[in-house]
């Protein structure tokens, strides 16, 4: 039996197990089979997905992530926000920005500290949205915009009219995404806040997703809808999304520490 120290984290309720393999053997551990076992909210811990915290030879830490059927995205919004108030409160870093490598670059996240000095918040420079163009599918207008992920943005009138697990397995899986795509439905609210469903790449519906409410503040603002900043309404909470005037998007919100563990499995 070999066991796995972990921490349980969540950014809106998007909830993730966190491993730090500077402290655990990973090494002949098969990740991407035990990664679904780990997810698994009746025979595991239950998790939106799993993050590693690596050594990197390009940043000061590098962010491994995986989805619950065991496939790697390359970003992750929410995640990249518990891994940094992970490694800062876990190694007791004085400096507030953290460089994290990740498969869609090397990102800064900037610890936000309360009055005890905890983290409450983190800020992270997201880099640049990349527009995609549109195409039409399950009857709705998609704009591609990636996050250095996939995303395929939705505006619609009503959201009790989206059948969220209809279209967005199709959606996600449509010929159009060779790498599958994240899908987002965004109901503006006013010019400075919109609602956000998702249907997540690899997860199903989340309760949150970081890169997803920027994508989606970006689609709206495209299709001047709403302003360069906006609150981000997600059936978790809300994120603050700003694409400054440099064309970054910036995104700012919460993390939390639910508990730490140990998972046991089997040696194959």
């Amino acid at each position: 039996m070999v066991e796995i120290n972990f921490v349980k984290m969540h950014g809106l309720g998007n909830d993730f197990v966190l491993i730090d393999s500077r402290r655990e053997n990973l090494e002949e551990a098969d990740l991407k089979s035990l990664v679904p076992k780990i997810c698994d909210r009746h025979f595991g811990i239950g998790a939106d997905g799993v993050l590693i915290v690596r050594a990197s030879k390009k940043a000061h830490y590098r962010m491994q992530i995986f989805n619950p059927d065991g496939s790697e995205p390359e970003m992750c919004g929410n995640g990249i926000r518990c891994f940094a108030k992970y490694v800062y409160e876990a190694d007791k870093l004085t400096e507030e920005v953290i460089s994290v490598e990740t498969l869609a670059g090397v990102l800064l996240p900037a610890v936000i500290l309360g009055p005890d000095k905890n983290v409450i918040g983190v800020e992270v420079d997201m880099g640049l949205p990349k527009d995609e163009g549109e195409v039409r599918l399950q009857g709705h207008n998609l704009r591609k915009i990636s996050m250095g992920n996939p995303h395929a943005v939705a505006l619609v009138d009503d959201m009790t009219k989206v059948d969220l697990y209809e279209a967005g397995p199709k959606i996600e899986n449509d010929p159009h995404f060779p790498n599958r795509t994240n899908v987002e439905f965004v109901k503006v609210v006013n010019d400075k806040e919109i609602e956000v469903a998702v249907w997540e790449r690899g997860a199903g519906e989340t309760l949150a997703c970081g890169t997803g409410a920027c994508a989606s503040m970006v689609a709206a603002s495209l299709a001047k809808k709403i302003g360069r900043r906006a609150v981000v309404h997600l059936p978790g909470g809300d994120l603050d999304i700003e694409w400054s005037e440099d064309k970054h998007v910036l995104m700012r919100g919460p993390a939390a520490i639910v508990f730490e563990g140990k998972y046991f499995y089997e040696k194959i």
